[in-house]
């Protein structure tokens, strides 16, 4: 693997390890400072992410955007990536040999941004990244340790969207970030 991000993005782009890749328009490689110590992971790109090869940019994005603002960060001090980086048709789960095929390149991701603590955004990327258990409406907000580095489920956005009777327990999440935020990582925010 390349030990770029540049190098990285470019081959991801040219990526045809799993189908996904015939009915793509862009990769949605990921977003964010290179150097950030939090890393946001979501299941993959929907249409307006697709269309735009940017992760979280449409209504979902919008919400990502404003509760990250409540506790002051913005995209910029952050890294947001996708467990796969296709769209899956008509914005299905993707499918375990689709993850599969693009766990290397989150792994390489992962490997350059060497993040502290990591927000899985959804139950996909909750299971995939914490335990295949993981229950995002039970253990939401709670930080679990792996290999020295965070990680925390909470709700994804766009089903935020669709149940708003769930925000003010995402929006404790983030609040529980910006204490383990200030508790563990050593940039400024």
């Amino acid at each position: 693997m390349p030990d770029t991000w540049e190098a990285l993005e470019h081959d991801c782009k040219n990526c045809r390890e799993c189908s996904l890749w015939e009915t793509r328009t862009n990769v949605v490689f990921g977003v964010g400072n290179q150097n950030a110590e939090v890393l946001f992971i979501g299941e993959g790109p929907g249409a307006n992410e697709d269309a735009q090869g940017v992760p979280f940019v449409g209504r979902a994005g919008h919400l990502l955007d404003d509760m990250l603002e409540i506790i002051g960060l913005k995209r910029d001090d952050v890294y947001i990536a996708n467990i796969v980086k296709c769209r899956p048709p008509q914005n299905r789960d993707p499918l375990p040999a689709e993850s599969e095929a693009c766990m290397p390149w989150l792994r390489e991701q992962f490997r350059l941004l060497r993040p502290k603590i990591v927000v899985c955004l959804g139950r996909i990327a909750a299971q995939r990244m914490i335990r295949s258990d993981f229950s995002v409406t039970k253990e939401h907000g709670q930080f679990i340790e792996k290999n020295g580095i965070l990680f925390m489920g909470t709700f994804h956005p766009a089903a935020l969207l669709r149940q708003p009777q769930n925000k003010p327990e995402a929006f404790g999440d983030f609040v529980a970030l910006r204490d383990k935020i200030h508790e563990v990582c050593e940039h400024t925010y």
